[in-house]
């Protein structure tokens, strides 16, 4: 064996208390036993918590570490576009490039090892954006594996060039169709030209979607509407949907048996929301957090992530899903029964968004695992686990070394 992980507890497994040894060849997990006697390089793991890795699925990589260079004041989010839309003339690809890279050393730092990117194209920023970010992804290939989802952040059908330069993104390499249809001045024309462009890439899509603070002007039943009609079940994810909060609960019931049956998934980005949302509500704002665990139980799946780092979206993050899991479950309600839950919702659920299936702790996977200095996947939400290592295609990727106090 190339390595052997030892006396290591494995998140999700049946039996919270059983101790595995894992032995990892050629960077698959090559046996799964609870002793293992195959030589080789070990680690003692001393009944640590052994996760899959955590997977981003919305994130903006090309707009991330720009606050110093804003001059954010009322912290809206018209107040957010308005100051990227200015910093954005300004945007080179190097720039970009470079922004990228400290934004994927903090996720990789924190045991995230897959990611969906959101890069923005109009024709103000033309395709630098994307040229940076792919330079980024490919230099750090050996840590994360990123996809790119473009989307036009200042509107589509309102905003002449803009799908010549989606297409061709595409094109270049990005994947994943986005849209931001509460932008554009025509909202359901935006959502059918995505559509149209991701049926003939053959692409997923990624839409922020219904992000606002109050109940009016829906789209979701559209996107159900055509993920249904093309067949698109397991491919669509919408993000944000903050107007969900302010539904009776029967029109919210039917709103979540609707997106289980047609396969949309739902991403919260937790910090993003709570940091913008209910701000023209001088009183008793609400705090914008979809209860994403409630969906879950009626078959929706759901992520939680980051969505901005550092800008004028959200003036916060070091790109810890730990850290997102925990403040998720704060705000949200979530009691200690739904830890576990919280926990997946950074790790299998949007692995499963992200349609990864070389994912998981099986022999003959892929060897992308992640140490959390805890004993169980409850623990790892409610006292913000800290990641010790981290392993990419069997490869050692990061490394921390446990607290050490020095006692009198």
């Amino acid at each position: 064996m190339d390595l052997i992980l030892r006396a290591s507890r494995i998140a999700g497994h049946a039996d919270a208390n059983a101790l595995f040894d894992i032995g990892i060849d050629g960077g698959k997990i090559a046996a799964i036993a609870p002793r293992l006697e195959a030589g080789g390089r070990d680690i003692d793991l001393g009944g640590r918590l052994v996760t899959p890795p955590f997977c981003e699925t919305h994130i903006h990589l090309d707009k991330s570490c720009i606050l110093d260079r804003c001059h954010s004041e009322k912290g809206t989010l018209d107040e957010a576009i308005a100051q990227v839309t200015e910093q954005k003339k300004g945007f080179s690809a190097e720039d970009v490039y470079q922004r990228a890279c400290k934004t994927l050393e903090k996720a990789i730092s924190h045991g995230t090892m897959h990611m969906r990117t959101h890069v923005e194209v109009d024709p103000g920023i033309q395709l630098r954006g994307l040229d940076g970010v792919m330079q980024a992804i490919g230099d750090y290939r050996w840590g994360i594996d990123v996809e790119v989802c473009v989307f036009p952040q200042e509107g589509l059908t309102n905003n002449p060039g803009t799908e010549a330069l989606i297409v061709e993104s595409m094109n270049k390499g990005a994947r994943v169709v986005g849209a931001a249809p509460y932008i554009d001045t025509d909202p359901r024309g935006q959502i059918d030209r995505v559509f149209r462009i991701a049926r003939e890439f053959d692409a997923d899509i990624d839409m922020h979607l219904d992000f606002g603070n109050s109940a009016e002007h829906l789209d979701i039943d559209y996107v159900c509407e055509l993920t249904e009609k093309f067949g698109y079940g397991g491919r669509v994810a919408v993000g944000h949907v903050t107007k969900l909060l302010y539904l009776a609960p029967a029109r919210l019931d039917a709103i979540t048996k609707r997106l289980a049956s047609a396969g949309v998934a739902v991403t919260i980005l937790p910090s993003t929301d709570l940091y913008l949302m209910g701000r023209e509500q001088g009183h008793n704002p609400t705090r914008g957090v979809v209860r994403a665990h409630e969906l879950l139980h009626h078959g929706v799946n759901c992520s939680l992530s980051t969505n901005n780092v550092l800008n004028p979206f959200t003036p916060f993050g070091d790109c810890s899903l730990v850290r997102m899991a925990n403040l998720y479950a704060n705000v949200a309600h979530a009691g200690a029964r739904d830890f576990a839950s919280c926990l997946d919702m950074v790790t299998k659920r949007p692995a499963r968004l992200l349609r990864r299936e070389d994912y998981g702790i099986e022999v003959g996977k892929s060897a992308d695992l992640v140490v959390l200095d805890c004993s169980s996947s409850e623990q790892a939400v409610s006292e913000l686990a800290v990641p010790l290592y981290g392993f990419k295609r069997g490869r050692m990727s990061f490394a921390r070394k446990p607290v050490e106090l020095f006692r009198p």
